[in-house]
């Protein structure tokens, strides 16, 4: 059940990211794996502080953790950006966006930690 729990939320989250880069495709700053990692940091700060409040089946927590933020989330794709950035000189916007990645990344995380504490 597991698995299959953590297949199910990683497929949904694959699509939702491949959604996404459609949607915003064609600008110079890379939107759509911006986007995506700071909504997947948001969802498991919140996940993982509700959780720690409110006992929930652990296929539900594979699903949303492992599987959904695993699957929309991309790290890989991040790097690539970065190194495509410096391999074309653009290292101000390399800047910016490793900075904004980091810096919004874990202030989602907390945002979705507060949120699921006053829930």
């Amino acid at each position: 059940m597991n698995i299959l729990s953590v297949f199910i939320g990683g497929g949904l989250g694959c699509v939702t990211r491949y959604i996404t880069s459609l949607t915003l495709k064609g600008h110079s700053f890379p939107f759509s794996t911006f986007i995506v990692n700071i909504v997947g940091c948001f969802i498991l700060g919140f996940v993982f502080s509700y959780i720690l409040k409110n006992p929930t089946h652990p296929s539900l927590k594979l699903a949303l953790t492992i599987g959904f933020c695993g699957g929309l989330t991309t790290f890989s794709t991040f790097s690539v950006e970065g190194f495509e950035m410096l391999k074309g000189g653009r290292y101000v916007l390399f800047f910016i966006y490793t900075l904004l990645s980091f810096l919004c990344g874990l202030i989602s995380v907390a945002m979705g930690a507060f949120l699921a504490k006053n829930v």
